[in-house]
């Protein structure tokens, strides 16, 4: 008899759990972030790109901040010729069930640039030849209101030419430069989505001013004409 009791009672459990997971398959995701793909690219009324809830040249280091979960790591770069930049770099990133490294270019003017670095805390070279430098932590927190300029998007998973054209369809066209990286342009989304021979892939959002002086940087297509659409097939 007391077998039986422990019997029922367990299957009791096991229907009450059964069923608490279909209530919760049915009812919507609110996870931060959830729903978010890269492939999702759109343009506001201002022609502004729109990826991951964020705006370039409108949302904030905060904003993306808040999104992550993560403070990422903020640092001025002295370029060889002489410019600079700030990047904000988010390693290891798992949004929408998609793991990816995030850099976040931000719109910073050269000469607030040259102050803050001027006011750099530790300058250290890199390989590519330019400056990186650890900024004051004054500069640190101004800078958290500062607008996004650009997004780049590093995927951990391999993509083969298929995967991107399934996830984001077909580019306007294609660009390869002589290390072999081909560069599939979106100029309707503001989108370069750089792939390696192995399969590694950088994709960056840029607004419009933005994606023509990063194509004018990039050989001339040698064949403007494009190969037919592959087969679909998804990035998750």
């Amino acid at each position: 008899m007391d077998r039986k009791i422990i019997l029922y009672t367990l299957a009791a459990a096991l229907m009450a759990f059964i069923g608490i997971m279909l209530i919760l398959s049915v009812l919507p995701d609110k996870r931060p972030g959830f729903g978010l793909y890269p492939w999702h690219v759109s343009r506001d009324a201002a022609g502004r790109v729109r990826v991951f809830d964020l705006t370039v040249g409108e949302s904030r280091l905060a904003d993306v901040r808040a999104l992550l979960g993560d403070e990422g790591k903020i640092n001025l770069f002295e370029n060889p010729d002489g410019s600079h930049s700030v990047e904000v770099y988010f390693d290891n990133i798992l949004l929408s069930n998609l793991q990816a490294d995030w850099l976040v270019t931000l719109d910073v003017s050269e000469d607030q640039l040259g102050v803050m670095y001027d006011r750099g805390l530790r300058i250290s070279k890199t390989g590519s030849g330019s400056h990186k430098v650890k900024l004051d932590p004054a500069d640190v927190e101004q800078l958290a209101d500062t607008p996004i300029r650009v997004l780049t998007y590093l995927p951990w998973k391999r993509l083969e030419p298929r995967d991107i054209v399934g996830n984001f369809g077909d580019p306007a066209e294609r660009r390869t430069e002589e290390s072999g990286v081909v560069h599939w342009l979106y100029p309707d989304k503001g989108m370069d989505v750089a792939r390696d021979a192995k399969g590694g892939v950088v994709i960056q959002y840029l607004n419009p001013a933005d994606f023509e002086r990063a194509v004018a940087l990039l050989p001339a297509p040698a064949n403007p004409r494009l190969t037919p659409k592959p087969v679909e097939r998804r990035l998750h």
